[in-house]
């Protein structure tokens, strides 16, 4: 426990009906907080929002939305502002990626990704803000080990990495009254390469360095107490990732064969 520190406290998770998402729910739920958790799943998040009360005792709020969509966006915020003014959490963990050439890619797709991965994490960021300064709230920010490192066959998914590690750093210097974190993880064992790589072949390429979702959530709630800069994970990529801004073109060559079993 963190001395019931979150204790009664509301914290928002998108992307809460599976993977990361979920178990960042659970083990806030743990800790006697109480989620407030956003995905399209209405089916999903009843079933979490009952496992949640009958296993911690502590209430669920539940939201439908796809968070890609504007109009829903604007009226889960709405409702934030209003129902939620004590939100003391944001987690920005709603995203999503696909492993295709730029030229195989649609737009549809391409700019349904940059929406759901940026626009959607800066809006509901930015609008939720002031309450968390005021609250002297918590932002962790989902972003990924190719937010540091690029790779062929993911040109958008990267370039969305990217932008949300930019935004965690630039957003740390600009407020001193929320505590903000940046998650960054490699392969991560979730239902993520369904969508990503339908084929298989990419994540059965990774399978034996994949991270366990339960334990990098376990490690996200924990920052609510530790108040950590970033989590990266593994720590062998994170140093490749270094190694990568270092020297990009000795890397690109050096794992040029690794990178494209996308």
């Amino acid at each position: 426990m963190l001395t019931d520190k979150l204790k009664g406290k509301k914290i928002v998770v998108t992307g809460a009906s599976k993977g990361m998402g979920m178990f960042t729910v659970i083990h806030l739920a743990k800790e006697g907080a109480i989620p407030v958790i956003v995905a399209r799943g209405e089916q999903r998040l009843g079933i979490i929002r009952k496992f949640i009360g009958e296993t911690f005792g502590v209430e669920c709020i539940t939201y439908v939305a796809d968070l890609s969509d504007e109009s829903e966006r604007k009226k889960l915020l709405v409702e934030l502002k209003e129902k939620h003014p004590d939100i003391v959490g944001l987690v920005n963990n709603a995203g999503f990626g696909s492993f295709e050439s730029l030229q195989a890619a649609s737009w549809e797709k391409s700019n349904k990704m940059i929406q759901l991965n940026v626009t959607a994490l800066i809006h509901l960021t930015q609008e939720l803000l002031p309450i968390l300064e005021e609250n002297g709230g918590h932002v962790i920010n989902v972003g990924s080990q190719s937010g540091k490192i690029a790779t062929p066959k993911a040109a958008v998914y990267t370039a969305t990495k990217h932008a949300v590690v930019g935004f965690t750093n630039s957003l740390r210097m600009e407020t001193d009254r929320v505590t903000v974190t940046a998650v960054n993880p490699g392969p991560v064992a979730t239902s993520f390469f369904e969508q990503a790589d339908p084929s298989g072949g990419y994540e059965a390429s990774v399978k034996a360095i994949m991270l366990d979702p339960n334990k990098i959530a376990r490690r996200m709630v924990r920052t609510f107490d530790t108040h950590e800069r970033e989590i990266n994970a593994p720590a062998w990529m994170e140093a490749a990732s270094k190694l990568y801004q270092a020297a990009p073109g000795v890397m690109e060559k050096a794992f040029r064969s690794q990178f494209n079993k996308k």
